[in-house]
């Protein structure tokens, strides 16, 4: 089953039928390098039977080092390289969420109004249900019910009738559970407040302001760079499953990036260029559940520590991609990891953490709890 959760459900593994590259491709423009990552980055590939990876690192804001490995598409030989596109998966979630923040501060939504309030169709259960349950994966809504034809095209009002006829998990704020279903509804609620599509909206408040390329996925498009998705089938590599337009262009994590456009992203939130400090610290601190006790999610990221130092983080899986990034926030260090193979074994944030300690052995663990 396709899903952007923060893990793909794939179960299968084996050979890959590609050879591995004796060196690193050449980027269309250079990138500071780091021979050790390099070298990790490649033999873990290999070892994992990955047919392309695209990494950047940053600290302090900027890029000290990106490099692709391996094959962008493995049918045409495309090296991956910083330029190469991949799909978001649930990484994506951090920009609907930062776009509902910047809607919150122009006083147009607020994080503890009913989400009824904006869908006032919705079920009457889902009265005790706020925007900040929506963001924050404690409103008891779950993901894609089985019965989701992933081929067929559904408009937006046809999807949010999935969602309300899905059965609420839990009563809002008693606990956390993943839900792709709850930001899908997040990206209706934002046409419903200002009359756009919300991909729009992040083009024009996000994309578009960094000079970021990130962009809706959509197939159809020419889309220069490009990598192809795969996955693993009886131990062969194979194309990823297609699906509808309309669920490549979901607010749950439905975009095409490449490292560089995390580089921008990445020190667009070093600074107060989006939204001011004191929003992105609310977005980066656990959620209050109603007994009093916390989850670690803020809103469209995975909250965390190393050795007592903050960190924030989220993944994704979707059509053959799975993505990482993970902040260091006390050490200002940033690392993206994409590649184009859903599998268990492929572990992009194993992969970006296992950066993190080349780069500052400081972050690596001295307990794993």
């Amino acid at each position: 089953m396709l899903t952007r959760a923060i893990r793909t459900g794939l179960v299968l593994v084996g050979a890959v039928g590609c050879r591995p590259e004796p060196k690193p491709p050449e980027s269309a423009t250079q990138y500071p390098v780091d021979p050790r990552i390099d070298r990790l980055v490649d033999s873990l590939r290999v070892a994992r039977k990955i047919p392309g990876v695209s990494v950047a690192v940053m600290r302090d804001g900027a890029i000290v080092h990106a490099q692709g490995y391996g094959y962008a598409n493995v049918e045409h030989q495309a090296k991956a390289t910083p330029e190469t596109i991949y799909q978001s998966g649930s990484l994506g979630k951090q920009f609907t969420a930062t776009l509902i923040m910047m809607l919150v501060a122009d006083g147009k939504v607020g994080l503890d109004d009913p989400i009824r309030k904006y869908l006032p169709e919705a079920p009457k259960t889902w009265a005790p249900i706020t925007i900040r349950r929506m963001l924050s994966h404690t409103s008891g809504l779950g993901d894609y019910p089985d019965s989701m034809n992933y081929r067929r095209d559904y408009t937006e009002d046809e999807l949010l009738r999935i969602v309300y006829q899905s059965p609420l998990l839990f009563p809002a704020g008693s606990k956390y559970s993943y839900s792709n279903l709850a930001y899908l509804t997040l990206g209706a609620m934002v046409r419903r407040v200002t009359g756009r599509f919300y991909g729009d909206l992040l083009a024009e408040r996000i994309f578009q302001p960094l000079g970021m390329a990130t962009k809706i996925i959509s197939e159809s498009d020419i889309v220069p760079h490009r990598a192809a998705g795969y996955v693993l089938k009886d131990g062969l590599l194979k194309n990823q499953d297609w699906v509808s337009p309309s669920l490549n262009s979901t607010a749950d994590g439905a975009l095409y990036f490449t490292v560089l456009d995390l580089a921008k992203w990445d020190a667009a939130l070093g600074s107060e260029r989006l939204v001011k400090r004191g929003v992105l610290e609310q977005m980066w601190t656990p959620t209050p559940l109603n007994d009093g006790s916390t989850s670690p999610y803020g809103f469209g990221w995975g909250i965390g520590a190393v050795n007592g130092r903050r960190l924030v983080e989220h993944s994704g899986g979707w059509q053959g991609f799975l993505t990482h990034i993970v902040r260091y926030l006390d050490d200002r260090v940033t690392v993206v990891v994409l590649l184009n193979l859903a599998a268990p074994d492929s572990q992009p944030g194993d992969i970006a953490h296992r950066i993190a300690e080349l780069v500052d052995p400081s972050l690596k663990a001295k307990s794993v709890p």
